[in-house]
């Protein structure tokens, strides 16, 4: 058994998840070292900084472990000869992330750049979808281009040969197959993503408002939370104006009330810009919703290739027929609900803790 140390400097939502369930199904010890979710620019600048200074004896481990929050080579600067190997687990990158219409990003180019710095220091890297992993390499060249002069060259095969894919595991040790029936029932329409602009909430309320106009029956369930102070207008003007068809409205605490409203959901909806996994999808659909999802990101590898043509769309008229079509009631979509739930459960912890214990493994013996 092998003693671990997983540094994660954004504690909080999929990150803690994610974490959580590593250290609970692993067979090796796991240490955390851990900062609250919250401030994540400085979370990225500062964090490895602040742990480096906390005392901790890295020399007592067999390998660390880091979020791509952590900038690896400030820690390794600091920590000097007594670090183990490291492996970067990228939930998500800077490099990678969508900026918003009025921002470019050549207007501040050092969080990507930490990206490719960490990448470089790591002894493995680990991102969670193949969408990620060739999102990532294929942006290198992209992000040099925009430099002003002496352009790095020749890292994206190092960087390459280091990394792997290793799909997040998931914990449904609360599942139970009680997905109530929706026969004769109004639909119910999941929404459960952040409440941020790469989750492109407003082409998600443009559909709901053509479902409206063709005489549609359904509710609504705004699940995701705001990392914002307040609301963001595009949920607040929907408040508004769809009113008692939204039956829920914000983040949810409790886990089992969470997990309720998804097993009451019929149709869980993407319109993201930005996804390099995404657990909200694949824990609504375990629990029995039915996805629509767009062609593209990482969502045509976690849902299974049969059942693409019904729900993944490629443009907003196809978006808007698949969404009828749920909304409808197709008698066959009953079954399918249940077999994409069966589905899902491949990215449960039992299912891909044999992965990561390898992986562990296999850093620690170059210590």
């Amino acid at each position: 058994m092998k003693h671990i140390l997983f540094i994660e400097p954004f504690y909080g939502g999929s990150h803690q998840q994610f974490t959580q369930g590593l250290i609970a199904h692993s067979s090796h010890q796991i240490d955390c070292l851990t900062l609250p979710a919250s401030n994540w620019n400085w979370r990225l600048s500062g964090s490895a900084v602040y742990l480096s200074k906390q005392g901790v004896r890295f020399e007592q481990y067999d390998g660390i472990i880091v979020s791509g929050m952590l900038r690896l080579s400030d820690l390794k600067a600091l920590a000097g000869n007594s670090l183990p190997p490291v492996l970067v687990y990228f939930h998500e990158t800077q490099l990678t992330y969508p900026k918003p219409s009025n921002e470019k990003r050549a207007m501040d180019s050092r969080h990507p750049m930490a990206d490719i710095t960490t990448a470089l220091c790591a002894d493995r890297i680990a991102f969670n979808s193949f969408f990620h992993m060739k999102t990532f390499l294929s942006s290198i060249p992209e992000f040099m281009d925009s430099v002003p002069d002496y352009p790095i060259t020749g890292i994206i095969d190092e960087i390459r040969g280091k990394s792997t894919v290793m799909l997040p595991g998931m914990d449904f040790t609360d599942y139970e197959e009680n997905k109530e029936s929706h026969e004769n029932k109004i639909p119910l329409v999941i929404w459960n993503h952040r409440w941020s602009y790469d989750k492109n909430a407003a082409s998600f309320f443009y559909a709901v408002d053509s479902m409206i106009n063709k005489g549609m029956e359904f509710e609504l369930a705004l699940l995701g939370e705001s990392q914002e102070q307040r609301i963001p207008d595009v949920f607040q003007i929907a408040k508004e104006r769809l009113g008692k068809r939204i039956i829920q409205f914000g983040y949810v605490e409790n886990r089992k009330d969470y997990m309720n409203w998804l097993k009451r959901g019929t149709v869980v909806i993407s319109t993201a810009k930005q996804e390099n996994f995404g657990m909200a999808m694949v824990e609504a659909m375990r629990y029995g919703c039915l996805p629509l999802l767009p062609n593209r990101l990482s969502y045509p590898e976690i849902l299974p290739e049969q059942y693409h043509d019904d729900f993944l769309y490629s443009n907003q008229r196809e978006f808007l027929q698949k969404f009828q079509c749920i909304l409808m009631g197709d008698n066959r979509f009953r079954k399918i609900s249940s077999e994409i739930s069966k589905a899902m459960d491949s990215y449960s912890w039992p299912q891909r803790i044999e992965d990561y214990d390898r992986e562990i493994e296999s850093l620690c013996k170059s210590k």
